[in-house]
């Protein structure tokens, strides 16, 4: 099978260097792309439309179906190329993620530097102090020290969403930060931000309480939930 990791904001495919060698002793194919606007040289006028375009690009090139993990904003990114491809997705994996609605922003809050949203200095403004459990203080400085600007239109444009389809593809969100309970909550609640999950055949989630950035926090643990996953797909 091939498995396309998606990173999220301020990172780039080298996040998943925890995930690839054991999904690669499965037997799987394992691409880590970096997004447009994240690699040296590359222009920051990008925007989600762009990131959705390379995945789908990405999917184009490869025989035969293909497994999405998106962290985060990655998360996005993974459901919009699975609205474009949806015959060709086997299973998406959300990381602390959702499938978002159609017209989702994933953070039009962020702050914005000249065309660019760097990771927040007050982060304790637009984060939770749960969402960096785990990490040590070596770890998270070097995360914060290395975080790489994401172009601010890729945090502020709509998500696109037009064909039905995308809701027939399997769904898995391994829940980190964002606690089980919460998620069940917002369903109940009927908040705008779970639409897409009660529209969906198949959903499985997971706990995996860690920061909001397990591949860093507890990467062998999310490796072996990334395998048993993908491993569904021939069930």
């Amino acid at each position: 099978m091939d498995v396309i990791l998606i990173a999220g904001f301020w990172l780039d495919g080298s996040s998943w260097r925890g995930q690839v060698p054991a999904l690669e002793d499965a037997g799987h194919r394992v691409h880590t792309p970096t997004l447009p606007g994240y690699a040296p040289g590359d222009s920051t006028d990008v925007g989600l439309a762009d990131h959705v375009r390379a995945i789908v690009e990405l999917i184009d090139d490869i025989d035969g179906s293909v497994v999405l993990v998106g962290h985060s904003g990655g998360g996005a990114v993974a459901w919009g190329a699975t609205d474009a491809r949806p015959d060709r997705v086997a299973r998406v994996i959300g990381v602390d993620a959702f499938p978002p609605p159609a017209g989702f922003a994933i953070n039009e809050d962020l702050p914005e530097v000249d065309g660019l949203v760097p990771f927040p200095a007050d982060r304790a403004t637009y984060f939770d102090d749960a969402e960096f459990q785990d990490f040590t203080d070596d770890q998270l400085g070097d995360f914060i020290a290395h975080a790489i600007p994401v172009p601010a239109r890729v945090a502020k444009d709509p998500l696109a969403l037009s064909d039905e389809a995308r809701w027939h593809v399997p769904f898995t969100i391994i829940a980190t930060a964002f606690p089980v309970a919460m998620m069940e909550k917002l369903i109940e609640e009927g908040h705008p931000m779970t639409a897409e999950l009660i529209e969906l055949d198949e959903l499985a989630v997971i706990e995996l309480p860690t920061s909001h950035w397990p591949q860093l926090t507890r990467p062998d643990d999310l490796a072996q939930i990334l395998v048993d996953e993908v491993a569904r797909v021939d069930e």
